[in-house]
């Protein structure tokens, strides 16, 4: 430590002491404005390091500047009137500051729209007086934030500082004074900013409140609004980075709850946009809880809490890289490497990104294969009629052995009726009949599964791209009826909601369903053996598509894009199946391969 910091710390701190023994006797009033610690506790006398040793602080690890600026001599109530508005614009965010708690009221993305509001994203949503972004509480996550003003100064054209004056007093009655300061770096045109939480305690005794200094949070909602009644395919998780994979818990209703798993980055999400706060130095943190209690107008939460372990000692300066913005690749990915951003950071970002677990590599391929045809065709409604045509094709080979699967099993039910009837009594038998009659049909039960799983695993894929691509977000198929690939389409508002439905005449899912119906009724008429009055055929023809109706009626309209253009070219397809099984070049029975040729006509056997 240098002799000027040496000066400045000694002579600030018995400038705070001396006025705080004198200033009462003259004026009457103490120069730190008490605190209300809604936590009584003892406070410790050393600091707790992440290997469960502890050590004294001495050696500062404030620069010149922070000692001067948080020793502060003056008395900050004289300087404090009411509360200010401050705001920020990086040309990536507009973000607006208040001067109490030193928080964010506001963080509005401008590059990005709210198709409600068609006002920039808003990332603090759901501010209200007891719960803000970026807002401190003292001591654990379930105290209340810090609501007094504080005195702020703007460095610089995107560096704004914060500082308190606070007293502590303990359940012994012994009081302690420190002075609390927060300090938000923004960089041109970047999604991250840097926040630093500094506490420096002139006596000595630190910051400890039942083992925790502080605790930081995200905003209490993530924009757009969004209603979890109407909206099933939206969610709000929690996300916290352990050093080899992100959990992801998606949120609940009315929950607090502690995370109690290792936690080195985490924040709160949506499908589209992000808040992670990434701590310099992981090992200050002591817990991390996840809420959505509802605190004002029936709103939930959807936040993400982080306490800081208690400390003793002269001074801290805690830095945190915060990400606020979209959820997306390109975003992300330039944090993962230092050179490619401003702040040299070098964090697995892109870990927070959703993806379908261990499908992630043939969605990885699906959207490579539809960023490839944007670049053609400039529409990406249009690139998903055509990718789901080119996947169709692709898996034509494996629907035809499906089909021929099926409508072999359908034609030899009589025969398995008849030999599960005879021999009902006796297990073995029916088993080596059963085969027996596959066998003379050239049937493998199991060949129709194959096909059908790798089906399956591209719908599902398919649906989580669909379901989450960030590119879809804002991007129109046909203007007025569909102008967000994200949401709904719409072809008239009701002044009233329908129950299960909501408020929008929606067309996709009409067309939806009447394919479905459709598709049912060609299988149903052209699968031999099919029972056409059985409840299970009635229920698969009508019942299903009824089912899906309601399911999928708020669907994303990219999704159920996908899905309609599916059906219609499933219904294509089984025609043309149909064709070529009435023409003999899908044969229902395959000879066996070692089939004995029979005798040629008018051979006589001997």
């Amino acid at each position: 430590m240098d002799k000027n910091t040496i000066w400045a710390i000694v002579l600030s701190t018995l400038v705070i002491v001396g006025a705080y023994l004198i200033v009462p006797l003259v004026t009457g009033r103490s120069l730190i404005p008490e605190v209300e610690v809604p936590v009584e506790t003892t406070v410790q006398a050393e600091n707790n390091s992440a290997d469960g040793s502890t050590t004294t602080i001495t050696d500062s690890i404030f620069n010149e500047n922070d000692a001067v600026i948080l020793a502060t001599s003056e008395d900050d109530s004289s300087q404090i009137k009411s509360e200010e508005l401050i705001t920020i614009n990086t040309g990536c965010a507009e973000v607006v500051f208040t001067t109490k708690g030193g928080d964010i009221i506001s963080y509005k993305l401008v590059n990005h729209i709210d198709m409600d509001t068609q006002e920039g994203v808003q990332l603090s949503d759901n501010v209200n007086e007891i719960n803000r972004t970026c807002a401190l509480a003292l001591g654990t996550a379930d105290n209340k934030i810090i609501n007094d003003i504080f005195i702020y100064e703007k460095i610089d054209d995107y560096t704004l500082l914060f500082k308190k004056n606070f007293i502590v007093t303990d359940k012994t009655g012994k009081k302690s004074s420190f002075t609390l300061g927060k300090r938000y770096t923004f960089k041109p045109n970047d999604y991250m900013f840097k926040l630093d939480v500094m506490v420096y305690s002139p006596d000595g005794t630190g910051l400890d409140l039942d083992g925790a200094a502080y605790t930081l949070r995200t905003s209490p909602q993530i924009g757009p609004h969004y209603d979890p009644k109407q909206n099933r395919y939206e969610n709000r998780q929690f996300i916290a980075y352990n050093g080899k994979k992100t959990k992801k818990v998606v949120l609940g209703n009315n929950q607090f709850k502690r995370y109690d798993k290792e936690v080195l980055w985490g924040g709160a999400a949506g499908k589209y946009f992000i808040e992670l706060i990434i701590p310099a130095d992981p090992s200050i943190w002591n817990a991390a809880f996840y809420s959505s209690k509802i605190e004002v107008e029936n709103y939930a939460n959807a936040q993400g809490l982080f306490e800081r372990r208690g400390f003793t000692g002269s001074e801290i300066v805690d830095s945190y890289n915060m990400y606020f913005g979209p959820r997306n690749e390109k975003d992300l990915k330039p944090y993962n490497m230092a050179e490619n951003n401003p702040w040299n950071f070098s964090g697995r970002l892109t870990e927070s990104l959703q993806s379908s677990g261990w499908l992630s590599w043939l969605e990885t391929i699906l959207k490579w294969c539809l960023e490839m045809l944007h670049k053609i065709v400039y529409n990406w409604g249009i690139c998903i009629i055509i990718l789901t045509v080119l996947l169709k094709i692709v898996l034509f080979p494996l629907s035809v052995k499906q089909t021929k699967g099926t409508m072999k099993m359908q034609a030899l039910q009589p025969k398995l009726k008849a030999i599960q009837d005879k021999y009902k009594n006796d297990q073995q038998r029916l088993q080596i009949e059963t085969q027996k009659i596959y066998q003379e049909a050239g049937y493998n039960p199991a060949s129709g599964c194959l096909p059908m799983l790798f089906q399956f695993l591209v719908i599902f894929a398919m649906y989580n791209l669909f379901n989450n691509y960030f590119e879809f977000r804002g991007a129109s198929f046909i203007p007025k009826w569909i102008p967000d690939l994200t949401v709904g389409d719409s072809v008239y508002k009701f002044n009233f909601n329908i129950p299960l439905l909501g408020n929008q005449l929606r067309l996709l899912p009409i067309i939806y369903v009447a394919t479905q119906i459709i598709s049912g009724k060609i299988t149903q008429v052209t699968t031999p053996g099919a029972d056409q009055n059985g409840m299970n055929m009635k229920f698969m023809t009508y019942g299903m598509p009824l089912m899906f109706f309601f399911l999928f009626y708020n669907a994303p309209s990219g999704l159920l894009l996908y899905w309609l253009t599916s059906n219609i070219l499933q219904v294509a397809q089984q025609m043309i199946m149909n064709k070529l099984t009435a023409k003999g070049k899908i044969a229902l029975k395959d000879s066996p391969k070692n089939q004995k040729k029979a005798p040629a006509k008018g051979k006589a056997r001997k």
